[in-house]
Order: C-alpha cells, then structure tokens, then sequence
C-alpha cells in the first residue's frame, strides 16, 4: 500500500486520490486526519526566503552597505562639515591615493568618507519616508476598504486625484516651496509615496472583511478601530511589509533625483544623488571618482532591496507555503 505525505497536497486533492486509487494510498501523519506541520509561521517564512539565492546575496549586500554607511566613520575618520578646513588640508579633485582611496571631491572632502555620511542620510531618509508611506498608507487603505460605500469612494477618488499629479514635479514643486531640509524630505517623500499601500490594503480589506472571524468580532459587539487595527492590518501584513521595501527604494531612488536636481540636503550635509549632481559637472575632465562610486551604491542598494522584496512576497504568500 502507498504512503503519501498529505501536507503536499489540499483536501480536494486527497479525496480525489482516495477515489481514485480505491483507498490503497495512505496518509502519512497525525491521527485523525490532522495535517502534519513544518514549523511556525516565522520558521516557513524564512525557509522559503533563504532558498531564493538573490534575495539572500541582497539581505547581505544591504547589510554590508548599511555598516559601511554606519560604522565606517568610526574606523575611518575624516571631515565631512567644514568646507574651510577641507579646502585647506586638501587638494580639490584630487585622483584616488594611498591617503585618499577614492580621492577627493571639488570642495577638498575626502570621498570615501563623503559616501559614508551621504549613505547615512540617504538610508535614513529612504527608511524614514518608507515607515511614514505605510504607515499613512495602511491607516487610510484599511479604514476605506473596511466602510465601503460612500466613505469608500470619497477616500478613493482623493487617492486618484493625487495619483494623477507626477511624482517628481509634485516633490520638486514643494521643496521649492519649502526649504529642503532631512524633515521635509522625509514628510514630502512619505506623503506622496503612500498612495500605492493605501490601494493595496484597500484591497486586501475588501476581502478581509467578509471573513467569518470579522463578522464574529462585529456581532459580538467589536469597536470598528479594534476590527481595522486589531485583525484586518494585521491579516494584510503580507502585503504590506513587501510593499514597505519597494517603498525605500523608491524613497532613495527619488532622493537621488532631487539631489541631482540640486533639491537634495542643504550643505554641509549630503547624499548620494547630490554627490553624483556634482560629480556630473566634472566628468567632461576624467574624474570618475567623483560620478561611479554614488551610483554604483545607488544602484546595489535598490537593487538588494527589490530582490528582498520579491523573496517576502513569495514566502509571505500564503497559496506557495507548505501546509
């Protein structure tokens, strides 16, 4: 007689096999018809994300740039503030040396160390402008999907109003009107990025909240904030922690066309989009120092980012783990 493991297959599946085979297969498993288990739901998430090789070369990529970006300035001291004192000690444009490993900048900074204190202030707007987005995002999506209606058509045509406007004029248009500063970077990114959750999670309500444990809650007297904050956010967290990486990496990526559009942090602070705008003023002379090294971590840093994204989606999704 045939054994088979029963967590491969779904309930239809096995009757039809009972059937077909006149019951000379047997399920392996508990008793009872139970469905043996494969670990928790953390231990399935992370089987399935590290067998996906990109996003595990991803996860370290961005872990290694982040300490680079963090704990390099403690190994590797160099002036980043003082325009003055950087003019004075060293030469502008100076090509890579054994004193300065990726030379210096046209205001005398040195480059390695240029790139470390940009990072920090690309990451943390990146990350920063990503938790405001979802969290605005997932508030606004959760609350229109689980009302319906009324509610749910005004909030939705407001979300498409604000869609039709271009993203880039529309971050460009208020940090003209604002001065730039980290703060309102962070709020204009995060404000015209939450767009895209508040349509996942409106969907993912809609769905939501139709299920039986919902209605339970709600017939048995449940505030509708405990229902949106309580069970139907937390049963879309799939979505929205996938969505939230996508999300950085966009902040970053339009980070670095503000900066280039010369919007970015005002001096003496820096990041990687405004180091590659100057960079681009000197490329006609060969300076190369000054243009590769910010794309180049532009570039692995988004791209670490969407392979983890896409891992989170495949091993959040439910329909692809073992059961």
């Amino acid at each position: 007689m045939a054994a088979m493991d029963p967590g491969e297959y779904s309930s239809e599946d096995l009757a039809l096999i009972r059937e077909d085979t006149g019951g000379l297969v047997t399920l392996e498993g508990p008793d009872a018809g139970e469905v043996a288990g494969h670990g928790g739901f953390i231990r399935q998430v992370a089987r399935v994300f590290v067998e996906n090789k990109l996003a595990v070369v991803g996860a370290v990529l961005l872990l290694l740039i982040i300490l680079f970006c963090v704990l390099g300035p403690v190994f590797y001291h160099t002036n980043q503030t003082n325009a003055q004192n950087a003019l004075l000690n060293s030469t502008p444009t100076l090509p890579p040396s054994a004193a300065h490993p990726l030379g210096t900048d046209e205001s005398g900074f040195d480059v390695l160390g240029r790139l470390m204190y940009g990072g920090q202030t690309s990451l943390e707007i990146g990350y920063a402008a990503a938790a405001v987005a979802t969290l605005v995002g997932v508030l606004w999506g959760a609350i229109s999907g689980f009302f319906g209606g009324v509610v749910d058509a005004v909030m939705m045509r407001l979300v498409d109003i604000f869609l039709s406007f271009p993203t880039i004029f529309l971050l460009i248009t208020l940090t003209v009107i604002f001065h730039a500063s980290v703060g309102l970077l962070i709020l204009v990114l995060g404000f015209t990025a939450w767009l895209v959750p508040a349509r996942l999670v409106r969907g993912e309500t809609l769905t939501l909240r139709v299920r039986e444990y919902v209605q339970a809650v709600r017939v048995m007297g449940g505030k509708n904030s405990r229902v949106v904050l309580r069970h139907i956010v937390p049963n879309a967290v799939g979505t929205i922690v996938v969505n939230a990486t996508f999300q950085v990496a966009d902040a970053i990526l339009f980070l670095a066309a503000l900066g280039y559009l010369g919007l970015g942090v005002p001096a003496p602070r820096t990041d990687w989009g405004s180091m590659l705008s100057n960079g681009i003023s000197y490329v006609a002379g060969g300076y190369w120092w000054l243009i590769y090294p910010p794309a180049i971590l532009i570039v692995l840093t988004v791209i670490s980012l969407n392979f983890i994204g896409d891992a989170l989606r495949d091993a959040l999704e439910v329909r692809l783990q073992r059961r």
